[in-house]
């Protein structure tokens, strides 16, 4: 029997039982991030082949956007403002993976100064390149070339885009 949620003891344990029966998904929090130029900041990870866009994966709890100013600031050493959600992608599973959800923010411009000067801060990247965007694109894996693609239209156009491995699921 279903308890009632005058009481509190006995309702809050059937949620948490609910709650352990539902999936948990993988968080990736990525930015767009350009130099005056309007070039994309990409990186090459030390852990993984080809390069990325920055950011990473969320910790427990984290919400996607926090996930993606911490990340940076281990990484990189800077300090973001997440200005507007770009993309999400739902990524399959595959591999020894779980599905996950992929968030790419705006995160804006950065100074010619701090561009000019921003270096790997930590031993998960060997470099940090600002590079125009089909430049950057051709350097990614394909389902983050395609949200990279989706993220540089929605900065155009204002429009938030929703994916499903990297390709609009409308369009698939």
């Amino acid at each position: 029997m279903r308890p009632v949620p005058t009481d509190a003891d006995a309702w809050n344990a059937y949620l948490a039982e609910g709650n352990a029966k539902q999936a948990r998904k993988r968080v990736s929090a990525d930015v767009i991030l350009r130099d005056d130029r309007g070039r994309v900041l990409t990186v090459n990870p030390t852990y993984k082949e080809g390069w990325d866009l920055p950011g990473g994966m969320a910790e427990a709890d984290e919400p996607p956007d926090r996930a993606a100013v911490r990340e940076l600031r281990e990484e990189l050493g800077l300090t973001i403002t997440v200005r507007h959600l770009l993309v999400v992608d739902w990524v399959a599973p595959h591999g020894p993976w779980d599905d996950q959800l992929a968030f790419i923010f705006d995160a804006g411009t950065l100074s010619p100064t701090i561009a000019a000067t921003l270096r790997p801060h930590d031993d998960e990247l060997s470099e940090a390149l600002f590079l125009p965007g089909p430049e950057a694109a051709a350097r990614l894996r394909p389902r983050q070339r395609a949200r990279l693609q989706a993220a540089l239209r929605a900065l155009a156009d204002g429009q938030t885009r929703y994916l499903h491995n990297g390709a609009e699921p409308w369009q698939i």
